[in-house]
């Protein structure tokens, strides 16, 4: 795409979250994708940018029946968590308007949930410290690591291939935090980072929600979110409006890109969906003291942009 990923992040400012059609519109002319109209994406595809960069990855099919079930049994475990986290009102994530209403023929609750080790609450970035997100505070925290310990490390072992300087910022960021976690005797966040099987610092596990085109304001500009998809449902397509693009967003799928910079989002689907998304923090790395990683390019070459 006739498109410099570097240069077009810093056009994206912490209040571009994907919402404002009129800025969005705007950006889209300022920065085209070089084709006309939206095109549709179901086959296996990795899409670079003027430099070669590297904007997406899109694999369908990535993910085994074995681990779409695993994936499944999971996110089955979190079940009395999940049941807690739709509200009636507040932000759009967990907002009551954008999950399928339950039918009788529904398996899945409709929830949103974050897991993390080590993590600051929106709007707490500054704050000491990060800390266990409170799913993993639980008295069953340890067997919810254990259930997701092989899709996280899927995930991993994933980003290994696709963003190499990626994967070892993170794997840097972890010793950190175990380092940090001993010395100043933060004992939760040393047991669960144990047990965390992945270089992401975030799980979010969607059920059943219809996703508005977005932007993870949370996320790493120059860093892959690795997003995958399971379950018994039909028609599915994740929207990239940024790109102009429409993928098939079938059961099995995975997807990567940094969710800063490409606007996204996942339109309502017939039956039942899980969305598991592997995110890093900023935050996180800088607390950790970890330099940005740069961008994933195809010749391998590292770039800071």
């Amino acid at each position: 795409m006739p498109i410099d990923i570097a240069r077009y992040s810093k056009l994206i400012s912490p209040k571009d979250t994907g919402h404002n059609e009129e800025r969005e519109a705007r950006l889209l002319e300022r920065c085209p994708p070089g084709h006309e109209g939206t095109k549709l994406i179901d086959i296996p595809a990795t899409i670079l940018d003027a430099s070669g960069a590297i904007i997406a990855w899109y694999l369908p099919d990535a993910l085994t029946d074995a681990t779409q079930k695993e994936i499944w049994v999971a996110t089955d475990l979190l079940a009395p968590m999940l049941e807690k986290s739709i509200k009636a009102d507040g932000i759009w994530r967990t907002n009551q308007e954008w999950f399928t209403p339950r039918s009788e023929n529904d398996v899945l609750t409709p929830r949103c949930l974050n897991l993390s080790p080590a993590w600051f609450q929106q709007g707490h970035e500054n704050q000491s410290d990060p800390e266990v997100s409170a799913s993993l505070k639980g008295p069953s925290s340890e067997d919810i690591l254990k259930a997701i310990a092989r899709p996280a490390a899927i995930a991993t072992a994933a980003l290994r291939v696709m963003h190499p300087q990626q994967y070892w910022t993170g794997l840097q960021a972890f010793a950190s935090l175990g380092d940090k976690a001993g010395s100043k005797e933060l004992p939760k966040m040393l047991e669960t980072l144990q047990y965390w099987a992945t270089v992401f610092n975030i799980l979010t596990i969607i059920c059943n929600r219809e996703t508005p085109n977005h932007r993870g304001h949370s996320s790493i500009p120059e860093c892959f979110d690795i997003l995958t998809s399971v379950g018994n449902y039909s028609n599915a397509w994740m929207s990239i409006p940024s790109l102009q693009l429409e993928v098939r967003y079938d059961p099995g799928c995975m997807i990567a890109f940094s969710g800063r910079i490409v606007r996204h989002g996942v339109h309502a689907v017939e039956g039942d969906r899980i969305g598991w998304a592997w995110y890093m923090r900023d935050a996180v790395h800088i607390y950790a003291g970890i330099l940005s990683c740069g961008w994933a390019r195809l010749d391998g070459k590292k770039s800071k942009g």
